[in-house]
């Protein structure tokens, strides 16, 4: 059983992922035969195959999430604040958030629209003349709530519609649900699970994992956008919900190795699984980081198609997720053959 319900739940923005890896180590402990944290916070788990022909094989996912940071408590006690990663100005505005550990509620606001100029109501408004309202009467009321550099999260509930999904942190939780899953395997190659930190602010825990195993392969688990909404023509799709898992070809920080998708597609074809390309070569993830490692790694990207992305209400469907754990699961039981 795929636990994305409790991952997504968990508050773990970029730079304070400890309630996450926590978590996780809990639930990989008793299928690793070993786990490593290292300094940065990163978990490596290895998972000893039956004759490992010696080719250190990665499957990586991360574990951080987009949100926020405190920034500034003012006199009268509102939150300004700064991203955390890359979200998008428009969906900020009346979202429910949790401000540092003790999960303090609050709300982005901006001032009333009866209050605003014609021209700010025409505009789309800026991070900067935001703020979160906690309900505090002044910046005493606030401090004893809220500090400087508190992490700041997305309040929004998992919820299950038939085959839909909607939660917060689809990026990338359904990768760290999918290896907790695959970790309970057993298989031929030797395979290193990791579970890395701050890919939203520059794949920055995958980079110092690539450099410390130096991997031959790395096969990274995603998600990425999905282009079926109104007023984007098909031919235009990124990907989209019900195509199955996404293979990447390239985007702005890496290339996918030719053999190893090939390889990947092969296994899905001889199995009925069906899969789509990525056909946009924008954005980026962990993948970039193995790629130019000290030593060559063969990379490869395998992603859930998502619609809103980086946001409180990313969207995806079961069947997708659940082909592409089918999916992972015949490369961790094959790729000693490629």
């Amino acid at each position: 059983m795929l636990e994305l319900e409790k991952l997504t739940q968990i508050n773990a923005v970029s730079g304070n992922e400890q309630a996450i890896r926590g978590v996780i180590k809990s639930m990989i402990e008793p299928y690793a035969d070993e786990i490593t944290v290292d300094t940065m916070g990163n978990i490596i788990a290895l998972k000893k195959g039956a004759d490992s022909n010696g080719k250190k094989v990665v499957l990586s996912a991360h574990m951080d999430e987009v949100g926020f940071i405190v920034s500034e408590i003012t006199d009268d006690g509102y939150i300004k604040f700064k991203s955390v990663g890359g979200i998008d100005e428009r969906i900020m505005l009346a979202q429910s958030v949790v401000i540092g550990d003790n999960a303090v509620p609050g709300v982005i606001g901006i001032k009333a629209v009866h209050l605003q100029s014609p021209d700010e109501r025409q505009s789309v408004i800026k991070e900067k003349d935001m703020y979160i309202d906690i309900g505090a009467s002044d910046a005493d009321e606030a401090k004893s709530k809220v500090s400087l550099g508190d992490y700041i999260a997305f309040n929004s509930p998992y919820m299950e519609t038939g085959d839909f999904i909607k939660a917060k942190a689809l990026d990338d939780r359904v990768g760290c649900a999918l290896l907790c899953e695959l970790i309970k395997g057993e298989y031929q190659n030797d395979i290193y699970f990791c579970f890395c930190v701050q890919e939203e602010v520059g794949c920055r825990g995958a980079t110092i994992v690539s450099k410390r195993l130096g991997a031959d392969v790395a096969v990274v688990l995603e998600s990425t956008t999905a282009s079926d909404v109104p007023g984007s023509e098909e031919h235009q799709y990124s990907s989209y919900l019900g195509g199955g898992p996404v293979i990447s070809v390239m985007d702005r920080g890496s290339y996918s190795d030719k053999g190893l998708n090939e390889f990947i597609t092969g296994l899905a074809q001889n199995n009925d699984i069906k899969f789509q390309y990525k056909k946009s070569s924008f954005g980026g993830n962990d993948a970039r980081a193995y790629q130019i490692s000290s030593l060559p790694c063969k990379t490869a990207v395998i992603s859930l198609a998502c619609r809103y992305i980086h946001s409180p209400v990313s969207c995806s469907l079961r069947s997708d997720v659940e082909l592409m754990f089918s999916l992972s699961k015949l490369i961790c039981q094959n790729i000693h053959r490629f």
